[in-house]
């Protein structure tokens, strides 16, 4: 991912990297160790408040005993009972604490829960906070089993760990004010006052889908979420998983479309263990089969992104996967 810094709520205010690097959690939320994960287990949630998603994985399909084969990674976390995800606690609707029910919320959250549900059979998972600089050696030395974490493949990175996937394809999309109608689709841009980031891959992404847009720049996120906001442009184009995170902050915009540039997001995995990545690819499959990445999606995600879900990246369909 790449862009601006992704905001968190006021309350907890904080950076976020994009595309480049993934965001850096709080110390006193995050998990810099499984010694320090959250005790308790995805379904067992205080108060009764529950994960989006967890009605979905407690009702998905369990991997069969002959998929979980002998020494392998889906036999040493059946038998340790749950699994450990590298990700993120404070990316709205993708991975972020929620502080009523202790737990995580959203897309790549939910997603960890169904894998876990799909090897061990019920939703147990562990979350260790990592980052740019940290996935890869926690996938190397074993500290955890998968990340989740809008983990964009790249052949570069696939020199160091396997992806299963994509899961995922986020990529340039569209902010609108809520109810102000006409923009749909990129094309719909040609005409139009389009706000961009200063120096960001929207400018470019623009002017190949809507030439006759006129683009105006600012320097951070916050300041072209105003812009649209005041009425200074018709629209903001910026990555997908910024823009949910500005619907969640700022309810009078909303994203419309899907992405129209690719970035793949996939399931980091030890680089060298090829019989879990297939295990991995296959439950991709069956889950965009059976409605499963639909509902998460629906729950997460689509609760900002007008439409219905997208249709789940072909697996093994880019460079590096």
């Amino acid at each position: 991912m790449s862009g601006f810094p992704l905001r968190r709520p006021r309350a907890a205010a904080s950076p976020r990297r994009l595309r480049t690097a993934v965001p850096a959690v709080l110390a006193a939320l995050s998990l810099t160790a499984l010694a320090a994960c959250s005790g308790g287990s995805s379904s067992d949630v205080p108060g009764g408040a529950k994960p989006a998603g967890e009605d979905v994985a407690k009702k998905a399909d369990v991997a069969p005993d002959s998929a979980i084969l002998p020494n392998s990674t889906m036999a040493k976390i059946k038998a340790r009972g749950y699994l450990i995800v590298g990700g993120s606690q404070d990316a709205p609707l993708w991975s972020q604490l929620n502080p009523i029910s202790g737990k995580t919320d959203g897309f790549d959250a939910e997603m960890g829960r169904l894998l876990a549900k799909y090897i061990i059979g019920k939703p147990e998972v562990k979350i260790v906070s990592s980052a740019t600089e940290t996935r890869e050696a926690l996938l190397q030395n074993g500290t955890v089993d998968v990340v989740f974490q809008t983990y964009t493949i790249t052949p570069k990175r696939a020199e160091q760990v396997a992806f299963a996937g994509p899961y995922y394809s986020s990529g340039q999309a569209i902010l609108v004010k809520k109810g102000a109608g006409g923009i749909k689709a990129p094309a719909d841009l040609n005409g139009k006052t389009v706000i961009a980031g200063a120096n960001t891959p929207a400018i470019a992404a623009i002017k190949q889908v809507a030439p006759d847009a006129k683009v105006v720049t600012f320097g951070s996120d916050p300041e072209c979420v105003t812009a649209l906001r005041q009425g200074r442009g018709d629209a903001y184009v910026q990555d997908q998983a910024l823009l949910v995170a500005d619907v969640k902050q700022n309810p009078d915009t909303t994203v419309v479309g899907e992405p129209f540039t690719a970035d793949p997001y996939g399931i980091g995995l030890g680089h060298d263990d090829a019989a879990f990545k297939t295990f991995v690819n296959d439950w991709l499959r069956k889950i965009g089969q059976d409605g499963s990445w639909q509902a998460i999606w629906k729950q997460t995600l689509g609760t900002v992104v007008e439409g219905n879900p997208p249709t789940p990246p072909a697996i093994g369909g880019v460079p590096g996967s």
